[in-house]
Order: C-alpha cells, then structure tokens, then sequence
C-alpha cells in the first residue's frame, strides 16, 4: 500500500482539471475577464522592470495579444499609470519600447485610447531632457518620437501601425492632390527625422570600441532599434514615391527645399543603416536592407523604375534562453481534449468505469489480486513513460518542422515581396509608358491643331494677296485716270486761251456770223458749251486777280522790312568790327596774363609739394619720437607698479592690424596722387599712438605674466617697435616709400598676438559653441535648481506639519511659507531675464548667430553666467537651512544669511542683464519689477525668521525666581565673560569675512577676466546688500 500510495504521488492527476472545467458555468466570462487582466498585468510588469536587460519578446507578445482580445488599450495603461516612470529611467525606456510595438502591431483602437496621454507624454518628455546622463536623453527622444507618431497616424488615419501600404492605398491617402501630397510628404520628413534622431543618439550612448551589442546593457538600448529599422524602411520608400509623384506635377524649383532634405535624411539614413548591419545583436535577429550607393534623381522621371523598396525581412526565430517555451503551473496541468480523453479510455479499461465515487479505490475490483494490480500499475507507468518519450520526440520533432516551416515562410515572403516590388515596378512602367503615350497623343493632337491652324493662316494670306493685287489694280486706274484728269484740264485751258482769242474775233466778226447763223445752227450746241467754260474760267481768273493783289502787298511789306533790315546790318558791321578790335586786345592780354599764371602755378606746386614733404617729415619725427619714448619707457622703473589686461593689450594688437591695412591704402593712394596726403598723416599718428600704446600695454601685462612669457612679449613689443621706426624712416623718400613694407610689422603683431592668447584667461578659451551653449544651460540649471528647491520645501512643510504642532508649527510655516514666496519671486526674476537676455540677443547680433554674439561679448555672457550659477547655489544652500531650522539643528541667522545671499545674486544677475539692454526696454521694467519683488520676498523671509526666534525665545525664557543673591551675582559675571568673548569673535570673524571678500573677488577677476575699475559692481552690490539689511 506505501508503494502504491508513493506510486501515485508521482503520477499528476488531470482529472480535477477536467472536471472543473466541465463545472463552470455562467460565471465564466468574468472568470475569463479576471484571468485576462491578471496575465497582462503579470506581462506588463515582466515586460517594464528595472533591469538593463532588453524586453522579452514573449511578455511584449502577450500585451499585443491583449490589446486584440479586448480591443483597446486601457488595460495596458491601467497597469502603466501605476508604475513610476517619471522617476526611474529605465522603466520609462522600457515602457517606450513596449508602447511602440503596440502602437505597431496591437489593436488600431491603440492609438484612440492612448491619445488621451499624450500631454502626460510632452511632460514627461520635457522632464527626462533635463538630464544628459544615461537614459535620460533617450528616454526624452523616444517618448518624443512617440508623441510626433501618434499625431502622424491622427492626421493620416488610413496609414496603419505597420505602415505596410500598397501604391494604391498611398495614392488614396493623398486622395489625387498635388497639395494633399506635399503636406503629407513633409509630415514623412518630420516623422523620419524623429526616428533617425532616436537612431543616431542610441549609437552615440554606445562605447563601439567594445562588443556591446553582446552585453545586456547594450541590447537594451539596441533592442527598440529594430522597430525604428521597421518604420524608416517604409517612409524612405514612401518618401521616395512621393517626390516622384511632386516632381511630375510641380516644377523642380518649387521642390527644391524637399530635395535638399531627402538628401540629408538619405546619408544619415545609409550609414546608420550600415553601422547596424555590422553588430552581431541584428544579424540574428532582422535582415537590415542596403540603399542604393547614389540617392533617386528625382529630375529624371524614368528613374523611378530603378527604384527598389528596401525590404526588411526578420529571419526564423532561433532557440535561445528568451524565446524557449516556459511551461507554467497551469500548462502542465491543461492538456488538449485528445490526451485527456486516451488517458481517460485506459484508465477506464484496466480500472473500470469512472462512475465510481473513488476511482483509484482497488479493493472494490472484482477478481483481481493486489499483485495484479502492482504489475498493471508497472506497466502502466512503463507504458507511460513510453508516451511521455513518444510526446517529447513528437514535440521535438514538431518544433524542428515548426522552424523549417517559419523559414520556409520567411522565405516566400521575401520571393512574395520581390515578386510584388517587380510587380509594382512593372506596373509602374505601364503607367510611365501610358503616360508617355497620352503625352504623344496630345503632342499629335497639337500639331494637328498647328497645321490646321497653319492652312488656315496661308488661305488667308491667299485672300490678302488677291484682294492687294485687286487694291494695286484699283490703284493704278486712279492713277491713270488722274493722268487724264489733268491732260484735259491742260486741254481746258488751252480752249480757254483760245476762247478769249476767240471772243474776241466773235465780236469783230458778229456781224458776219448773224449773216452766217444760219449756216453755223450745227455749231450753236459746242458754243454755249465753251460759253458755260468762259464763265467758269472767268470766275477763276477773279480769284487769282484777287490772290495776285494780296501777293502784291505782301511783297510790298517784305520790301520795306528788307531795307531796315539792310541799315541795321550796316550799323552792325560797324559795331562788329569795334567788338574785334577791343577782342584781339583782350586776347593779347589773356595770353600775358596765363604765362605769368603759369609761372606763378609752377612756383604754387613747388612750395606746396615742399610743404608736403615738410609736414610728412614732421609728422613722420614726431611719430618716431613717441615711439622711442614708449620703447625707453620698457626698463622704467615706474611701471612696476602697474598691472595691464592682457584682453587689453589683444585689442590694441587688432587696432595696429586695422591702422596697417589702413596705412597701406593711403600710402598707395599717396603714391598715385601726391596731392592728398591727409589721410596718409592721419594714418601715420594712428599707427604711431596705437604702437606706444601697445608697447606700453604689452611692457605692463608682461609684469603679471611667468617670467618665460614675460619675457618673450617685451622682445617682442621691442622687436616691433624698432620694425615700425624702420618703416617710418621709409616714408622719408618717394623711392624708399614704393617699396616699403609692412610685412614685418604684423610678424611681430602676431607673435605678440600669440604670446597674449596663450596669457588669457582659463574662462576665456571657451569656444563660440561652448560659450553660447553654457548661457543656455546655466539658466536651464538654475531654473531647475529653483524648481527643486520650491519643491523640496513643499516637502519639509509637510514633514513638519505632520510631526510639530503650536508655536514650532506656526513658526515653520511662516518661514517656510514666505521662503517659497522668494523662490516664486526669483523664478519670475529668471524668466524675465530670460526674455531681457534673448531681446538683447536679438537687437546687438545683427546678421551673426547668438553663440557669435555671446562669443564677441564674451565679458558679459560670463557675468550671466557667474550671476546664474550664484542664484542656484543660493537656492539649493537656503533650502538645506530652512530644513536645519524646521528640524531645530540649525540657526536662525544661517537662514538670513541665505537669504541676503540669495538678494545680492540676483541683483548681480539684474546688473548684468541691465548691462546691454535699451533703456526704455518693456523687458527691462519686467525685470526690475521682478528686482524689487525679489527684494520684498527676501525681507519677508528676513522678517519671519526675526519674528519666529523672538517667539521661540520667548517660550524658552530663563526663570529666576528659585536662585539666590550669589547665584545671581555668579550667573551676571558667567553673562559679562560671555559678552566680551562674543564681541572678540564678532571683531575676528568680520576682519575674516573682509579678507574672505576680498579673496573672492580677486579669484573671480582671475577666473572670468574682470578689468579694474570695470567689473567691480558685482562684487560692490553683493557687499551692500547685506550692509542695507
């Protein structure tokens, strides 16, 4: 009975599980709903955990399984919203890689019921960009690319989460819109950048000297990269077909911005692309494409054909510890209907039926002993054990087919997905082709139209030929008949002469023509003809009697005005030849006038040009003179005593480069015309007042300088000194000054040049980017500095209202309270000088970048700096006092110390920003509003801290009433003894602050180049401040 007993402890019994899943009933659903929600919060929590090791991929299954079975997304977010992902980096990367596999495979309902997160995603976002450090910066890039993903799939709802779209899908998603297709190609660029900027910061987190993509760190950060690999090989092959599309419908000007970006995505897209074919974490688990060598030239429609879609294929799934079947509890125990019903069919056979209240009761089997019943139990442990090795192959052997059958898959994929590439590029041929064609067509229909508008033309040209030929005809019949016109008005008038003669003869012989009427009847009709002339002709003979009269007296007029015209020309001839007269003795005079002008100009141009030489000569001593006083002044003994700036001293080195350039033009201009020879003096004393000058400064900033350097830049100011002396003397002679040259001069300018940058400052060899990036982060710091001193003192209220109660309690909160005014008065403050700082930017840059400006004011931007820095430490070492004091540790003078302290920063901050800006700036009033509200916050804070020590003293004030005369008297004597030390301390520790100060601010001029007399306000308002208080 033992052995039967241990025999079926070993054996697992199935039935209770069959049975209770008979059992179950109506309740089931909620059973199920229970369970569901418990496996994916289990599969949630495996999948996000704290550590660096990448997301199993079975645990992601299962969350995308989930979003499918219950069609959406809350779930998932139910389990998220518990977990801390604003404080822990590596659950916030975590949870990202498992939120883009849904959005990529779950659930389209995915995205609906995530969009109410996106703003808790932009802040979270925001927050993680303020560390630069491991995770942070990545964690702030993918939540952004998350964020830029969901408002892509918003705006272009017909996209799925694969992005796996056909070309016809993709046209209707521009719905046939030239404008549709430009936006929706520029979003492409935008979502792609995104992914290439999480791509390219993932790689750069990455030490590539080493193997990390074996580590388990390294696949953590390299594992999101396989979705990112999945979605920019669509949107590069989208973007492509896109722009094909743009350039066939726009011109190419129009689209030139499109190229030049394509272009940029294109060389980071390949690289990162080939950087990532190279790790051994993706040759096992994604076949990264290749893009082509050269990008599409999308100025060449046919090039689309040689386009081809990059394909990523993920291979079969290999046997590794991660993707490994785990059987669970439940899994043993759940068998397929088939097992359970053999198991159930032998049972029943060698035991009977179940029907029994206790199957395994073997006392009630009928003619069978009980050492049958041990060897019917051996065999059936023998037969199973047979089963179980028969399942175990059965499942290797599945398993094995399984993962041929996936590669088998895979692989028809890929000859599915090529087949479908050059079924698209076919079709995209035909429609190329059928495109040409129409264009050919419509080109036939044009000529056509051209020819038959050009028969046209020549028919009607035709007409105008035939109808000018008809004109031209018409024409020369006027011409002709003109020609008669006058032919016969000669004729007339011919007749008419002749009818005046005749007349005549007709009145002599009238008397014989009335004897002779009779025989002249035939000849009546032609004389009343000539008759009807003769009157006509007389009537134009009247008119040209009356035209001969006006001629007449017209003539007669003219007559009378040419004789006074001829007694006027007599009197002018007189008077003329007088006028040549008095001329020639003018001209004879003009002629003795101009040689002695001549002379006397000759004489001019000679004394001038002596002149000229004179004051050159002049000039040219006197500048030689200060030179050699600035050159004997190097070994002076008085100037030991000062000190000179070496940023002073690089500035008069780029005025003497300025004055030589300057110099060369005018002594050119000199060369050429020796008339104008100010510019060429005033250039001389220039050079001659920058070069002592610099001789000066460079002997003084020698003083504070190593001696090596020391040393080396006073031969050099000499060294520079005797060039220039040698150039002036160049200047004497004509000849000597053609070939003088200045190259020495700036040899010289620039060894001192260097010797002076090598002296400079450590603050300031910041480079242009450095210097401009450091403005920015310093402000960025102290705000974040605030913030957490805001909230940290959030926190100690609570603390102490949880813990102190009375006068302790009260006394905390109004210090606390009127500390949180001050850092809300001095976040106002920063943020005005924020806007004040981006105005001056803005106004005093010109066409320069903001690093330029701040690199060219390079003094100021370091204040800010200073100033910035000083107002977070004030902040972050006025918190931990205020905490001392709540805990009752600290002392209530530290907290206004902080707070003066905190009052002087931000008035240097107020200063410095006060420096460059417009007086009558509305920045400017912001910020000494903020200034003064500042300085009110900080007297409150000044003014609790008095009041609630008073308050607690008075609680702890010393009763006296129970001592004696001599306790007293003892106790008087202890306080005196008290007194006088306290005031030596007082006197020591003011003499130690005054040295303190004074150390201080001699260390901030070495460390920001602060000059004397120039950068000493700083310093002077964060010592009156306190003094005012």
């Amino acid at each position: 009975m033992d052995r039967m007993a241990s025999s079926m402890k070993q054996v697992p019994n199935p039935l209770p599980k069959v049975l209770s899943r008979r059992g179950i009933g109506a309740g089931m659903e909620a059973a199920e709903r229970e369970s569901f929600e418990r496996t994916q919060t289990v599969s949630v929590n495996k999948a996000i955990n704290t550590q660096e090791v990448a997301v199993k991929e079975k645990h992601a299954r299962t969350c995308i399984l989930g979003t499918h079975h219950e069609k959406g997304a809350q779930t998932f977010w139910s389990v998220v919203n518990r977990l801390p992902l604003s404080s822990n980096a590596m659950l916030c990367w975590k949870f990202c890689h498992v939120f883009h596999k849904l959005l990529r495979d779950g659930h389209p309902n995915v995205l609906k019921d995530s969009l109410r997160y996106k703003n808790e995603l932009s802040d979270m976002s925001r927050m993680w960009g303020h560390l630069s450090e491991g995770y942070g910066q990545l964690c702030s890039i993918y939540l952004k690319l998350l964020r830029t993903r969901m408002e892509y799939h918003t705006k272009n709802p017909r996209f799925p989460g694969n992005l796996q779209m056909s070309d016809r899908q993709l046209d209707e998603a521009g719905e046939s819109d030239v404008n549709n297709f430009f936006q929706l190609t520029v979003e492409m660029f935008d979502y792609l950048e995104c992914e290439l900027n999480l791509f390219q910061t993932v790689f750069n987190s990455l030490d590539m000297s080493r193997s990390v993509s074996v580590t388990t760190a390294g696949q953590c950060r390299l594992a999101p990269l396989i979705q990112v690999i999945l979605d920019c090989s669509h949107l590069y092959d989208y973007t492509v077909k896109l722009l094909f599309k743009l350039h066939s419908c726009l011109p190419a000007d129009t689209l030139q911005g499109h190229r030049d970006r394509f272009m940029e995505q294109f060389t980071k897209l390949k690289d990162l692309f080939q950087r990532s074919s190279n790790l051994q974490y993706f040759k096992r688990l994604i076949q990264i494409p290749q893009l082509p060598e050269n990008p599409p030239n999308f100025l060449r429609a046919s090039a689309l054909s040689e386009h081809i879609s990059p394909v990523v294929v993920i291979p079969a799934e290999v046997s590794s510890p991660d993707s490994e079947p785990v059987l669970e509890k439940d899994d043993l125990m759940d068998m397929d209907a088939s097992q359970q019903n053999l198991f159930d069919n032998k049972f029943d056979d060698i035991f009977g039926s179940s029907s029994s209240s206790d199957p395994f009761n073997f006392n009630n089997q009928n003619g069978v002993s009980k050492d049958e019943k041990d060897h019917l139990i051996e065999r059936l442990y023998r037969e199973i054990s047979g089963l179980t090795g028969q399942l175990d192959s059965m499942k290797t052997e599945s398993q094995r087919a399984m993962l041929q059958l996936k590669g088998r898959v895979s692989e028809l994929e890929a000859e599915l997905a090529e087949q479908q590439h050059l079924g698209r590029q076919a079709t995209d041929d035909c429609e190329f082709l059928r495109t040409e064609l129409d264009e050919l067509k419509r080109q036939r229909e044009d000529t056509e139209k051209a020819q038959r508008s050009l028969t046209e033309i020549e028919r009607k040209a035709q007409a105008n030929e035939q109808r000018y030929s008809k004109l031209k005809e018409k024409y020369s019949e006027l011409v002709q008949n003109h020609a008669d016109l006058l032919r016969k008005n000669a004729e007339v008038t011919k007749q008419v002469s002749v009818a005046r003669q005749a007349q005549v003869d007709l009145e002599r012989e009238k008397k014989e023509l009335e004897d002779s009427f009779a025989r002249t009847q035939e000849q009546q009709d032609v004389l009343e003809n000539l008759k009807h002339e003769l009157a006509t002709s007389r009537q134009e003979l009247q008119v040209l009697h009356g035209n001969l009269e006006t001629s007449a007296q017209s003539e007669a007029k003219w007559l009378t005005q040419i004789a006074e015209l001829e007694k006027e020309k007599g009197s002018l001839a007189a008077a003329a030849a007088q006028r040549e007269e008095e001329f020639s003795t003018l001209r004879d005079q003009l002629e003795s006038t101009q040689i002695k002008l001549a002379s006397t100009q000759e004489s001019m141009c000679q004394q001038v040009k002596d002149q000229r030489k004179i004051l050159l000569a002049g000039i040219r001593k006197a500048a030689e003179r200060e030179i050699q006083e600035a050159l004997s002044q190097l070994e002076e003994p008085a100037l030991i005593s000062c000190a000179g700036s070496t940023d002073h001293l690089l500035s008069k080195v780029k005025a003497v480069s300025s004055c030589l350039d300057q110099l060369e033009k005018d002594r050119s201009q000199y060369l050429s015309c020796p008339e104008d020879i100010s510019e060429l003096l005033h250039s001389v004393t220039l050079l001659a007042h920058l070069t002592s000058d610099t001789i000066i400064q460079g002997s003084a900033t020698s003083l504070r300088a190593p001696p090596e350097p020391a040393d080396s830049l006073t031969e050099a100011c000499r060294q520079y000194g005797r060039e220039t002396l040698a150039y002036l003397s160049s200047l004497e002679e004509e000849e000597p000054m053609e070939k003088a040259d200045v190259t020495a001069m700036r040899n010289c300018l620039s060894k001192i040049q260097a010797i002076g940058e090598d002296l400079l400052p450590r603050g300031l060899d910041i480079k242009q980017e450095e210097l401009g990036d450091l403005v920015d982060k310093e402000m960025a710091a102290t705000s974040a500095a605030i913030e957490a001193a805001t909230t940290r003192i959030e926190e100690i209220l609570s603390k102490s209202r949880a813990g102190d109660t009375g006068v302790k309690l009260e006394v905390n909160e109004r210090i606390l309270g009127s500390c949180t005014s001050l850092m809300q008065a001095i976040k106002v403050l920063v943020v005005a000088s924020k806007d004040l700082q981006k105005e001056i930017v803005e106004s005093g840059r010109g066409t320069a970048s903001p690093k330029e400006f701040y690199a060219k004011n390079s003094r100021w931007t370091e204040g800010l700096i200073s100033a910035s820095k000083a107002v977070g430490w004030g902040a972050t070492v006025m918190v931990d006092a205020a905490d001392l004091v709540v805990q009752g540790k600290g002392k209530f003078e530290e907290l206004m110390v902080c707070s003066h302290e905190i009052a002087a920063s931000t008035a240097q901050l107020v200063a410095a920003s006060k420096v460059k800006a417009n007086k009558g700036s509305l920045n400017l009033t912001q910020l000494q509003q903020a200034s003064r509200g500042v300085n009110q916050a900080t007297a409150a804070v000044v003014a609790s801290t008095i009041s609630g020590k008073s308050q607690i003293e008075e609680t702890d004030s010393m009763d006296f009433s129970s001592m004696t005369l001599t306790q007293i008297k003892r106790q008087e004597m202890d306080s005196q003894v008290r007194v006088l030390e306290l005031e030596n301390d007082l006197q020591k520790e003011r003499q130690k602050l005054g040295e303190l100060r004074k150390k201080h601010y001699e260390l901030a001029g070495v460390a920001e180049g602060w000059e004397e007399g120039t950068e000493a306000s700083p310093p002077t308002v964060q010592e009156a401040i306190p003094e005012k208080e």
